[in-house]
């Protein structure tokens, strides 16, 4: 494991440890769940379109791949996809390609594209809501936006391809 990695593992534990102080702490107060959700909203966009991007950038960027082959690859709804890669598209993350050889490409190089712009491209920006400024919630959402920040599409498809994920060949 690179030092990159083991750091990344480190602040993603960190996160965990916060979050499971917070919500034993939490526990029977509906106010402070929902604080903690105002804080940090991550909805089902983000995995959804990280694990789209990753197989995206596992196919290689020499020609567009169809929208259709990502999300059955990767079992995710195609309509919902579209309109996550429509977003990440007018954010100058993909850029695509109408026709017959139609599909999408990345518009920048995947190692360039953060896991965390990602999520607050599609969620909006983590610890932004009220109660941000509390430092125990403060602490948890940097440690969560270090883990993100440092974590690039291209190294989630570099860490399945070597864990030996299959291949999805069409």
């Amino acid at each position: 494991m690179s030092a990159s990695g083991a750091a990344n593992g480190a602040a993603v534990r960190r996160a965990l440890r916060i979050a499971r102080k917070l919500a034993s702490a939490a526990r029977g107060t509906a106010v402070a769940a929902i604080r903690l959700a105002a804080v940090l909203t991550i909805t089902t966009k983000s995995p959804y379109a990280v694990r789209a991007l990753t197989e995206l950038a596992r196919r290689g960027e020499s020609e567009p791949v169809p929208i259709g082959e990502i999300a059955k690859a990767r079992d995710i709804p195609v309509q919902f996809l579209e309109g996550l890669f429509a977003t990440l598209r007018r954010a100058g993350v993909l850029q695509s390609q109408r026709g017959v050889k139609g599909g999408y490409l990345f518009a920048r190089p995947p190692a360039e594209v953060t896991v965390l712009e990602v999520t607050e491209l599609l969620d909006g920006e983590l610890g932004s809501g009220p109660g941000s400024t509390d430092q125990v919630w403060t602490e948890a959402t940097n440690a969560l936006k270090t883990a993100l920040r440092s974590t690039s599409i291209a190294d989630l498809a570099e860490r399945e391809s070597d864990v030996g994920s299959p291949m999805y060949y069409i």
